[in-house]
């Protein structure tokens, strides 16, 4: 995708280096600590960890679309989708990706793959019959400059040793609940590992999730650049999170578990102002959004009204 000067901001991208510098500091500390632990025991830990990792992300595409129910189709099934990705990838310079569609009432899309050249994006029928074409077509920019960022790669290798720091929790909790060594001069073994690895879950849990925040306001510049209209990603999310509150709770808590895939959570009506909630949440409120759209908007000469 090519940048024009419009489309760097440089304040993101600080962002996310100095919330990614912060999480590597976190994993040295807790890398650190555990080997004066463990010394070389430590490796059978990280060796499970990896090769959990390794599994995820590799089977990302799959695992994701078996978990939402999304089927994959053809151009005679879907013909109009697969023109507009056609399109809008051509414009990414991307490679066309899979194309599902998931049999859901509930607006909603997402994209998943380690690569552009093995990556999926799907689309509710919900959000197909609700929204405009340009604004599907909005979302679907949005979701395909999640697959030109990497973005499962990024979280992939973000969540490695929050993976390994749970993994440790579980093993130093029942290490002292069934009796676990003692040092002799200070507190047990397993204490001290079960202390360490909590604090370093939480932490990494937060700035996690604020990563993941960062990655969804680069994705909405993204699919302003592609599309070159950002009032109409604007609209989309607006139909959207309008939408939820009139869909069954029943409903919504079936796909619930694709939260952190979707382009709007199923919850996404938390207001700009909690930030307490914002720090656990994987997506900014739709407040921000919306506002961070429309400065787009104005610096591409596309005045928007938002208030």
């Amino acid at each position: 995708m090519k940048r024009k000067a419009y489309g760097r901001d440089t304040g993101l991208s600080l962002r996310l280096l100095f919330t990614g510098g912060l999480l590597g500091l976190l994993y040295v500390v807790f890398a650190v600590v555990l080997f004066e632990i463990f010394n070389a025991g430590l490796i059978v830990g990280i060796v499970i960890v990896g090769a959990l990792a390794i599994f995820q992300y590799f089977s990302s595409a799959k695992l994701a679309l078996l978990a939402s129910g999304a089927k994959v189709v053809e151009r005679d099934q879907a013909p109009q989708l697969h023109d507009m990705i056609e399109r809008l990838c051509a414009l990414a310079d991307l490679p066309k990706p899979k194309v599902a569609i998931i049999d859901s009432h509930v607006p909603n899309a997402f994209a998943t793959g380690r690569n552009p050249k093995n990556a999926a994006v799907a689309v509710t029928t919900g959000l197909w019959d609700s929204l405009e074409p340009e604004e599907v077509e909005g979302v679907l920019a949005h979701e395909l400059t999640h697959i030109a960022n990497r973005d499962v790669l990024i979280m992939t290798l973000a969540s490695f040793f929050a993976m390994l720091a749970g993994l440790l929790t579980r093993f130093a909790f029942y290490a002292g609940l069934f009796g676990g060594d003692r040092d002799r001069n200070g507190p047990p073994v397993w204490l001290i590992v079960l202390v360490v690895s909590i604090v370093t879950y939480a932490l990494s849990y937060v700035l996690i999730r604020t990563i993941s925040r960062y990655r969804e306001y680069a994705a909405d510049r993204g699919a302003a650049l592609i599309t070159g209209a950002p009032e109409n990603l604007m609209s989309a999310l607006q139909k959207i999170a309008g939408t939820m509150t009139a869909i069954p709770k029943r409903d919504l808590r079936e796909v619930e578990s694709m939260n952190a895939f979707f382009i709007v959570p199923t919850n996404p009506h938390f207001s700009a102002r909690e930030s307490f909630a914002e720090l656990f949440s994987t997506h900014p409120p739709l407040e921000k959004r919306l506002r961070s759209l429309a400065n787009i908007a104005r610096e591409m000469g596309r005045p928007v009204n938002f208030e």
